[in-house]
């Protein structure tokens, strides 16, 4: 074989390898990109259907089913209300699909439950099927803690969910003020400060010949900090 014919034949080897090499990288693009795809799936919709055919109908894509809630309807109880994410969506397998199911067409009447405690308020609406929702909490003077001030729904409406929100009294917030800079008065002044916020305190006295006799030179808390009516100041004063 001349040394001609030598580099056509390995011209035409070099050329096939090139040709081979490329079928297997657009092999290998072509795979990953099926393997990607392969594991997103479309959203059924669930609307409509049995909570245990909802389930059977996300396991069979690889997806999971979470009861989110459940509210009064015109659909038999149990068979789909509401679902999150809507149909058709691209979820990734093992995702999760909440669903709103049905309570059934029933009714039922909300009690009164204002100026009842919270704990009577629970044991009410346990008596009609219903039970508590979202508690919230305002401080009003003169409210007896947990008394129950608000209810949404409002008595003798029909519930269209078995919870009802309340919004009750809460603890009264202690009355507070911000602490004074007393070092450098008399005690005498001082103690009319305090005094005209109903602080207590309480005295400590030091011998502290650089300071003038009867003069504040320590106080706790600092200055700016804030404090309850019932908290207890302590000043240290110069003797």
């Amino acid at each position: 074989m001349t040394i001609r014919e030598r580099l056509e034949w390995l011209s035409r080897m070099a050329f096939l390898v090139f040709i081979l090499a490329s079928a297997a990288f657009l092999s290998a693009i072509t795979a990953m990109r099926v393997a990607i795809h392969g594991r997103e799936v479309s959203m059924p919709n669930l609307v409509g259907r049995n909570v245990a055919e909802a389930s059977q109908s996300l396991r069979s894509k690889g997806l999971v089913l979470r009861v989110a809630d459940r509210l009064y309807s015109d659909l038999p109880i149990n068979q789909v209300v509401r679902q999150t994410p809507p149909p058709g969506m691209l979820m990734k397998v093992s995702q999760q699909a909440h669903v709103v199911l049905s309570l059934g067409q029933k009714q039922l009447e909300i009690p009164s439950l204002e100026g009842n405690t919270l704990r009577a308020a629970r044991i009410e609406l346990l008596r009609e099927g219903l039970q508590v929702g979202e508690v919230s909490s305002v401080s009003i003077p003169d409210e007896t803690p947990e008394t129950v001030l608000l209810q949404n729904p409002k008595e003798g409406r029909n519930a269209a969910t078995p919870r009802v929100d309340v919004l009750v009294a809460g603890i009264p917030r202690e009355e507070s003020y911000v602490m004074p800079y007393l070092i450098g008065l008399s005690e005498i002044e001082a103690q009319r400060r305090l005094d005209l916020a109903k602080l207590k305190r309480k005295l400590n006295y030091l011998s502290a010949p650089q300071w003038p006799h009867a003069t504040v030179i320590d106080q706790a808390p600092l200055a700016g900090t804030r404090i309850g009516v019932s908290s207890e100041v302590e000043l240290t004063v110069a003797n």
